[in-house]
């Protein structure tokens, strides 16, 4: 039994995610009793003496900047829900991202990226990876042709987003995974969507998990945090470079996620449910001309969804049987749900996806694509306002 296993009582039967969400970085016999891990802000480490000072690599608590038991707390349940070798912290998901990707390139090097990834993914690649002398190329994930050319050529890594960023299509990620592995490409997926209560990426066979926590872990729209989990092959990497950029979460942010983790699947559970609901009304509503939801038929990748999910989350879209003014006609009359960027909180929102910014490989000709996250309101009061958005189209 591994010193972490002895630690926190673990067997070598993994823990319900009920359980472990609810009991899993917590130690009351080392805190004096008290139930929560305490939030500890911390630079400075005092030793006991120069020789204590010299061995610190091999020190549980050396500096602030890498561990704390505030850190130690959330890494321990992420890292056992994830079924992973380790997880690091970061300020963002878009860091989570980052770091991820650095840890994976040198200089030289090239990664292959979806057409639907979230935009700030994108920006990165073009922008900094190029810059630093890395190479991006884009492939459509639901052609696995494209994949495999770009495998062929060379690629050092796969990125994969699942489902995609804003039309949510569901790659074949047994597939994808398959043939990065074939190459020897390092693999990794933001895994956002669905978090590691719906698909678990470690234990499917990816080298690295990317989880914007700020979303369904934080849960309450009031919280920056991002992770990574590793498998042991790229964990020593990955911890490496998370060192040497010194881009570690906050102490009060990674104390606000380990809040928000006690109860985030019950949170999921309540998006599930909501969300089905809403999507099957809006199926039926003239002015919707295609859901774009993984547990829909109407979705790209549905049958993917089914093999590798089956449970959704509380982010979709749809796509709108209009013109783009209809589309912020609509918009502009909703009172329930706000405009406004994020999602996994407890509020509803709405955004306008900007399509033709964030594709190269692929062209999106169909009309325009309303994003919705369904919050934690009742259901009908949700329902009312989008009945009430739509009928402003048509007024």
């Amino acid at each position: 039994m591994s010193e972490n296993k002895a630690r926190t009582g673990m067997s070598n039967t993994p823990r319900k995610a009920a359980t472990l969400v609810t009991h899993g970085g917590r130690h009351p016999k080392e805190f004096h009793g008290f139930i929560n891990p305490p939030l500890v802000r911390a630079s400075t480490v005092l030793f006991n003496d120069v020789d204590e000072m010299k061995g610190r690599r091999e020190s549980r608590y050396a500096y602030g900047l890498m561990n704390t038991p505030t850190i130690e707390a959330f890494n321990e349940v992420w890292t056992e829900l994830e079924e992973a070798a380790g997880t690091v912290l970061v300020p963002s998901g878009l860091a989570a991202v980052t770091v991820a990707i650095l840890s994976a390139l040198s200089a030289g090097e090239e990664i292959l990226v979806p057409d639907n990834v979230y935009g700030p993914t994108r920006r990165f690649c073009n922008q900094t990876l190029k810059r630093w002398g890395m190479r991006t190329s884009y492939y459509d994930p639901m052609d696995l042709e494209t994949l495999k050319s770009g495998l062929e050529g060379g690629a050092n890594a796969v990125f994969v987003e699942a489902p995609g960023s804003l039309t949510f299509e569901v790659p074949d990620l047994g597939a994808t995974l398959e043939l990065a592995k074939a190459a020897g490409a390092v693999t990794m997926i933001d895994n956002t969507w669905a978090t590691p209560l719906l698909y678990k990426p470690i234990a499917e066979g990816f080298d690295l998990s990317i989880q914007a926590g700020t979303k369904y872990v934080g849960g309450h729209a009031d919280v920056l945090i991002g992770s990574i989990s590793a498998s042991e092959r790229m964990w020593p990497k990955l911890s490496a470079t998370h060192a040497n950029l010194g881009v570690q979460a906050g102490p009060d942010e990674i104390y606000l996620a380990m809040r928000g983790l006690r109860t985030m699947k019950l949170r999921m559970d309540q998006h599930e449910g909501q969300t089905l609901e809403v999507a099957k009304w809006l199926a039926n509503q003239p002015k919707v001309a295609r859901l774009l939801h993984p547990a829909m038929e109407s979705c790209p990748g549905h049958d993917n969804w089914k093999r590798y999910f089956g449970r959704s989350s509380g982010l979709f879209a749809f796509e709108l049987a209009g013109t783009e003014d209809e589309a912020a006609t609509f918009l502009n009359a909703l009172r329930l749900f706000g405009l406004g960027f994020s999602w996994g909180g407890f509020e509803s929102l709405a955004t306008l996806a900007e399509l033709r910014e964030t594709r190269s490989v692929t062209t999106w000709q169909a009309g325009p694509v309303i994003r919705l996250q369904i919050g934690l309101e009742a259901v009908e009061d949700q329902i009312a306002d989008l009945e009430q958005a739509l009928a402003a189209i048509a007024a």
